[in-house]
């Protein structure tokens, strides 16, 4: 039985999300977040019991590219 290991150290190991996380950055609900990721918009990790989870980097860089900045009152 061989076993899979990883090059990352668990100290920098990338924080993953739930869809509930993801839902409350995006302020969508959490069914929204599933839609993303089965539509291809959004990639997402399955746990071993099927559950999904969001690399946070990913998710704050689509954040960033969907959001702007406001502009100053004239």
């Amino acid at each position: 039985m061989s076993t899979a290991t990883s090059s990352v150290h668990p100290d920098q190991a990338e924080r993953l999300l739930t869809p509930g996380e993801v839902a409350a950055l995006f302020r969508v609900d959490p069914k929204t977040v599933t839609r993303w990721a089965s539509a291809g918009r959004l990639g997402s990790i399955r746990t071993p019991g099927g559950h999904r989870r969001f690399r946070e980097t990913e998710v704050r860089a689509l954040l960033a590219a969907l959001t702007t900045p406001a502009s100053p009152p004239t």
